[in-house]
This record gives structure tokens, sequence and C-alpha cells, in this order.
């Protein structure tokens, strides 16, 4: 299943991972139409956390109620969710700072 993600005003595509935690994201998207969040999702999805080294373009759920999208590498404990399929401006995009993210089903 692919989702788009809107940062900063640019659109990026994602591929999700399949597993019940990014389905349940898929599912609240399907749910909602599309939301904004920043950090935090505001309520907890299901985890399957493992050890990993992420890399730039991973999409990954930290500590069951956080989405995070990486620029850069680092490993820890995460639940995969997806990947941005497309790098081109990803670090430009997410910059310096506070970004808000909106999450959608690529139609």
């Amino acid at each position: 299943m692919t989702i788009q993600l809107q940062v900063n005003g640019r659109t990026f595509a994602a591929t999700l991972e399949q597993n019940n935690t990014a389905r349940a994201l898929a599912q609240r998207l399907q749910n909602y139409g599309g939301f904004e969040k920043v950090g935090p999702l505001g309520e907890s999805l299901p985890a399957n956390d493992r050890q990993t080294t992420t890399h730039a373009g991973d999409i990954v759920l930290y500590q069951g109620d956080q989405i995070v999208l990486f620029y850069g590498s680092n490993s820890w404990s995460y639940t995969r969710l997806g990947r941005v399929n497309n790098l081109t401006g990803w670090a430009d995009a997410l910059g310096r700072g506070n970004v808000t993210v909106t999450f959608s089903l690529a139609e």
C-alpha cells in the first residue's frame, strides 16, 4: 500500500510495510481521510519493536505513539511503517525546526 506525505508543500510517496502497525495506520487514514500530525499521534498503534538501523526515508513508529521520519540514520528499537520511495528533496523538505506533515492514502 502506498501513502503520500506532504512536507512543507512538497509531496512524497511512501510504501508501507506489510505488518499490523502499518495496516493500523492505513486504517486510520481511511477512517479520517487524512490528518496532520507532528511527532506524537495522540493515540497508540500496535507496536512490534525490533532493534534496527534506519536510513534516510524510513518511516517508523517509536514507543507506540510517535511517528519518526528519518533523513539520517539511527539504530534503536522501532516498528517499521514504510519507506519514502524517492528521496529527491527529502532532507531539504524536512529542513530545520518543526514541520507539519500530512499523511493520506495515495489514489
